[in-house]
């Protein structure tokens, strides 16, 4: 199984934002730290603020922030939210089934099992964890662009 590149930049864009929190990252920032492209992360940041991860300042001082604590973002419900699709194997999805086995078939039992216990450990892990080593990220981080002062209020 393999996470798509569209929720793992999203990840990776949290945790941009989660390292400093109170600051406003633009969108081209966070691409050049993280080796993304811009165009793709647009389109990232633009569903991570409709599904209320972020929240986007526009003008001179805007920005990307995050807009929960990262102590409540679990990993799972973000990365069921980013995939589009979760089905590992055909057999999953009995509208579109070809498998001429399925009806006896044990394979699908254990994987769907096996995609169970993956979310499960996502479930159990937030932002905040996945952020814990901070004093190593931040420099890893810092020196690939500034970042933008948050501005005093939000105008969307």
């Amino acid at each position: 199984m393999r996470l798509t590149r569209f929720s793992d930049n999203a990840l990776r864009c949290l945790m941009v934002l989660g390292l400093e929190p109170d600051q406003c990252i633009t969108v081209h920032a966070i691409a050049m730290r993280m080796n993304m492209s811009y165009e793709h992360l647009v389109k990232i940041v633009q569903r991570l603020a409709e599904l209320g991860y972020v929240e986007t300042v526009r003008g001179r001082n805007g920005g990307v922030r995050l807009a929960r604590a990262a102590d409540t973002i679990k990993l799972g419900e973000l990365v069921r939210k980013t995939e589009e699709n979760l089905t590992l194997v055909e057999c999953f999805d009995m509208a579109t089934n070809t498998c001429p086995i399925a009806p006896v078939c044990t394979l699908s039992g254990v994987l769907e099992q096996a995609l169970d216990a993956f979310l499960a450990v996502l479930d159990s892990r937030t932002l905040a964890d996945a952020i814990g080593p901070r004093e190593q990220l931040i420099p890893l981080l810092r020196h690939h662009t500034i970042v933008a002062r948050a501005p005093e209020s939000l105008s969307a």
